[in-house]
């Protein structure tokens, strides 16, 4: 079982890319410039267009900064990454300011740097930035400018609507983040136990191949050996009785024959046995995935169920084979004395069936059995929790074709119960058509 650490990586999940928060920053620049615009000289409110253009100046000028002094691959500690989104926080708390205050419309726009850390930076970290941009939306709700209106008039809101807004706010911030930083989670853990089902096919595609591999060897080691055997006949018909090399001439022409008989096996495993190695009966694929665990004190029970039609057969599948031994392995370990191993097939579906007399899944959990990094069973297990490697294990299996279905026996005395089922033309469809004719 494969065991992973359920804390993501800082290093390397929770670091944003420097050139996203520049993209970021200058779309905020420009729309920023044009609401200054637009409210200054278009709708002709009275506004501090200077003290406006210096603020969103100090924005530009930091993209300016970032942009040449880092590459644009550059990725951003985290702390890094927080300094840039507060002081982005306080740019706009201070445009607020000059315009209103919480009055202004655009104040939920202080949500946003929030949001962008809750999907790139530790939840602690944008606990502190939620902080702060709330410390500042509080300040503004007592201490701004009028908002700009027609000249002459002055708008004045009423506090409970004021009060609306701050809480509008932080409701934002609260849920709207909370989720972004769920989702944003969760894909990380989903990319990061994707790698790892990957790296177990390259895994047991590698263990494939190295049978292709000693026919290889025994074929390019076949010529010298040859020569080999051919120079010890010649030695030892010159040498005859010698009693000084006659002895090592005869081991020296034995030795070249086993050698000879071993990469005749290596090559004889390589052309005759690999379509047999290639193309597995269901009842063959059974035998594999369970006879590494048979040895660790749980007996495992074989229970042929429904046979109808010849058997099925299909191409070898190291996704398969690691799939269904993964949940052979969960099951003796946590199964107290016995683990039943059940498959059936007909002419529509051919099935799979594991239970063990085990504790089974805890109910709360059972719908969510399969997810990454989720513990099923807890306690004092000698198994430990089914996490990325149940994971692993579904994935590669889903991807076969199967459908797996998870649930606890009603019968007293056993646990947990697995099945696996495929649709009989799905199971086979990689087989080539001559394989195992006869082999119901």
């Amino acid at each position: 079982m494969i065991k992973v650490s359920h804390t993501p990586d800082l290093q390397l999940s929770t670091r944003l890319r420097l050139n996203t928060l520049i993209r970021l920053r200058w779309l905020a620049v420009f729309g920023q410039s044009a609401a200054v615009l637009v409210v200054a000289y278009g709708l002709e409110f009275p506004l501090q267009v200077s003290m406006c253009f210096a603020l969103i100046a100090c924005s530009a000028w930091l993209n300016l900064y970032l942009t040449f002094r880092f590459p644009a691959t550059h990725r951003l500690d985290p702390y890094a990454a927080l300094s840039i989104l507060s002081f982005d926080s306080l740019q706009l708390s201070g445009l607020l300011f000059m315009t209103g205050g919480l009055t202004n419309p655009f104040a939920l726009l202080l949500t946003v740097p929030v949001v962008i850390s809750a999907t790139s930076l530790p939840l602690r970290l944008t606990a502190v930035l939620g902080l702060v941009v709330m410390t500042a939306a509080t300040l503004l709700t007592f201490y701004h400018l009028p908002l700009p209106w027609y000249p002459g008039v002055t708008l004045i809101m009423p506090y409970i609507y004021v009060g609306g807004v701050w809480v509008a706010v932080f409701s934002s911030i609260a849920f709207t983040a909370l989720y972004a930083f769920r989702v944003a989670d969760e894909a990380r853990l989903l990319a990061n136990a994707l790698a790892a089902t990957e790296l177990v096919l390259q895994r047991e595609q590698h263990l494939s191949a190295l049978d292709g591999l000693a026919a290889a060897a025994a074929h390019e080691l076949g010529t010298p050996l040859a020569t080999i055997t051919l120079v010890s006949k010649e030695m030892e018909r010159a040498l005859g009785n010698d009693p000084r090399y006659g002895e090592d001439v005869k081991l020296l022409r034995s030795q070249s024959e086993r050698c000879r008989e071993i990469l005749k096996r290596l090559t004889s495993l390589s052309s005759e046995g690999e379509a047999h190695l290639a193309r597995m009966p269901l009842t063959s694929l059974i035998e594999e995935v369970t006879a590494p665990h048979r040895d660790f004190g749980v007996s495992i029970k074989m229970e042929p169920g429904e046979r109808i039609g010849t058997e099925p057969v299909s191409r070898r599948n190291p996704g398969v084979i690691y799939g269904l031994g993964n949940l052979v392995e969960n099951a003796v370990d946590f199964a107290r004395s016995k683990v039943r191993v059940g498959w059936s097939w007909n002419n529509e579906t051919v099935s799979f069936r594991l239970a063990d007399d085990g504790p089974g899944f805890p109910h709360e959990i059972i719908d969510r059995i399969g997810e990454p990094y989720m513990s099923t069973r807890q306690g004092g297990e000698s198994g430990g929790g089914l996490g990325l490697g149940l994971f692993i294990a579904k994935t590669l299996l889903e991807r076969s074709g199967a459908e797996i279905t998870f649930f606890n026996s009603s019968d007293p005395g056993e646990g947990a119960i697995i099945e696996v089922t495929w649709p009989r033309a799905q199971f086979q469809a990689a087989a080539p058509a001559d394989s195992f004719l006869g082999a119901a």
